[in-house]
């Protein structure tokens, strides 16, 4: 059975929406593997047709082996086990690969804990004691594996006595950045390294925004903690903001570049937070009897000075690519849009295939299915062009996939 869903996450020319949609006719992979044509759902675009004729199982084949070896779990879209929050998604991933101990997703708040690679002092401080807070008040911590923020909140998390689960843009044997080869090691003893990427895989750049959708899917909230214009945590902002969750920000010096982007998202209506209680006690009603109030003073020990291990050399700029995330809402999600869609200020320069895409969009919502199909561009590039799109305020998504125009 694990074979064939390893197949099915790595079939090219499909995204996680509609690999969600065929598990909706068809109950499993190996039944999608093996089934008729005649089963499969009606508009079909030819492309996915063409797609599904891929049967070669020789790489799903080799990832199964390698995670043997490697000690590596796997953790399938339709297992019990996966996370409700993750399915509710608009591209949810079809399989999870993971080092250390899978979470009990919904037993307690989860908070996503994103921001710039090139923190200040200040920034790295703050994320390291407001991430120690969250978990020592009862949540857990979700963030990436790069250097700056990402990194503090796994060192505050662990000061909190946490369980951090560090999404990763690679396989979760690959060690990126490499200075962080003993904090993941701590990671995997303690809580859970987690990625869509099969073992082997390279810290590709283009795989971080795409992961992404996964730490705001996980999360009950996201937490920019510091961040510039442009910087990938607005996208993940943006994200969190249409799968129907809630946005924090740690204030940010007025004069510092790296907390123009997070500043800004104060402007337009996220939740300003001072202490990691000030996140978790918003999810009391959804866990009760889990949060307990803690003296914010109880962790700044340490945080004089910036941990020297956190400000380490930074990645590559993250491109701006990532899938579109919305989906039918579940009693996980806020029951309406935020009131701060307006992730950037509106980016006037537009890619060719981004006005070839705004083209094909009217103020009228239409699934992204017919966009895909109407464009000639691949289903992954279509996309990418409307998440950006949607992050330059030009285009809106609607609940059951659909985009359109926004109305200014």
């Amino acid at each position: 059975m694990l074979l064939y869903w390893i197949w099915l996450a790595l079939l090219p020319g499909l995204t996680g929406f509609q690999k969600a949609r065929l598990l909706e006719r068809f109950s499993t992979p190996e039944e999608l593997y093996h089934g008729g044509w005649e089963r499969l759902p009606q508009g079909l675009a030819p492309e996915e047709r063409e797609a599904l004729k891929k049967k070669d199982l020789t790489q799903a084949r080799k990832v199964l082996s390698s995670c043997q070896e490697k000690g590596v779990g796997i953790l399938c879209y339709g297992d019990r086990a996966y996370p409700e929050k993750l399915k509710n998604i608009l591209q949810p991933p079809m399989v999870l690969y993971y080092r250390g101990k899978l979470p009990r997703w919904e037993d307690r708040p989860l908070i996503g804990v994103v921001g710039t690679r090139k923190a200040s002092s200040y920034g790295l401080q703050a994320t390291r004691r407001v991430s120690a807070q969250i978990c020592a008040c009862g949540g857990s911590v979700v963030t990436g594996g790069a250097a700056g923020v990402d990194t503090a909140a796994i060192h505050g998390a662990l000061d909190g006595e946490g369980e951090p689960i560090v999404v990763l843009g690679c396989g979760v044997d690959v060690v990126y950045p490499s200075s962080n080869r003993e904090l993941f090691r701590l990671v995997a003893q303690t809580g859970c390294l987690l990625s869509e990427y099969p073992p082997g895989t390279p810290a590709y750049r283009w795989n971080f925004p795409e992961r992404n959708r996964i730490i705001s899917g996980l999360s009950d909230g996201t937490l920019v903690a510091e961040a510039p214009e442009r910087s990938g945590a607005l996208i993940t902002a943006a994200n969190a903001i249409e799968q129907g969750r809630d946005v924090f920000v740690i204030p940010g010096n007025i004069d510092v570049a790296s907390s123009a982007g997070s500043n800004a998202l104060l402007r337009d209506g996220a939740i300003a937070v001072f202490s990691g209680y000030d996140m978790v006690r918003e999810y009391e009603g959804r866990y009760p009897g889990k949060i307990q109030k803690r003296d914010p003073a109880a962790f700044a020990k340490g945080l004089e000075k910036p941990e020297e291990k956190v400000a380490q050399k930074a990645l590559p700029p993250e491109i701006s690519r990532n899938e579109e995330n919305d989906g039918e809402k579940k009693g996980i999600d806020n029951p309406a849009k935020s009131p701060y869609s307006g992730v950037n200020k509106p980016i006037p320069q537009l890619s060719d295939p981004e006005k070839a895409i705004l083209g094909l969009l009217s103020p009228q919502p239409v699934g992204i299915d017919e966009v895909i199909a109407a464009s000639d561009l691949p289903s992954a590039k279509v996309l990418t062009c409307l998440t950006m799109l949607q992050i330059k305020g030009m285009v809106q998504s609607h609940p059951g996939g659909l985009v359109s125009l926004k109305n200014c």
